[in-house]
């Protein structure tokens, strides 16, 4: 979402059939799977998948002198081709804390130019992010991928509204 408020043309590949449906009620057109990923010139990938194989995926997708941001994390180590990061001369980049950019996420939703709300499937308080973290989706979630804990939530899992 950040990538297109900032002018880029976004192409998403999804793990399944399912997210890249979801994809595209987000308004992204360019939504595949990876077995009907199209061949084409990506100039920058950002990986935030949670699958293992994905990361040398990224790699082998880049443009030479590209740039692939590693932001996802899987259950498992993942392993890249480090041979082929150096011969086309790749910038690779790890995030974990978005919080230098804090700033300019706050703008980018107070302006409107980003929503998230549409990524968040539920809400749930603290006595409820246990079955969250163990993978269990809260009864009643949205089709978002995010679950949102607020520590003032009380009872149920709430849909976002």
């Amino acid at each position: 979402m950040f990538a297109r408020a900032a002018g880029a043309d976004v192409h998403l590949m999804g793990r399944s059939e399912g997210s890249v449906r979801f994809a595209r009620t987000l308004g992204f057109a360019h939504a595949w799977t990876e077995e009907t990923l199209p061949e084409l010139p990506f100039d920058a990938v950002i990986d935030a998948s949670n699958a293992a194989h994905l990361p040398a995926r990224a790699l082998d997708l880049v443009e030479p002198a590209g740039r692939v941001v590693y932001v996802g994390l899987a259950g498992s180590p993942s392993l890249i081709d480090t041979r082929t990061l150096a011969l086309k001369d790749v910038t690779a980049v790890g995030i974990l804390s978005a919080s230098p950019d804090l700033d300019a996420t706050i703008r980018a939703y107070a302006a409107g130019q980003v929503d998230p709300r549409s990524l968040v499937a539920a809400t749930v308080g603290l006595d409820h992010v246990g079955p969250v973290l163990a993978g269990k989706r809260p009864a009643g979630s949205g089709p978002g991928p995010k679950i949102h804990v607020d520590p003032r939530a009380t009872g149920e899992a709430q849909p976002l509204s």
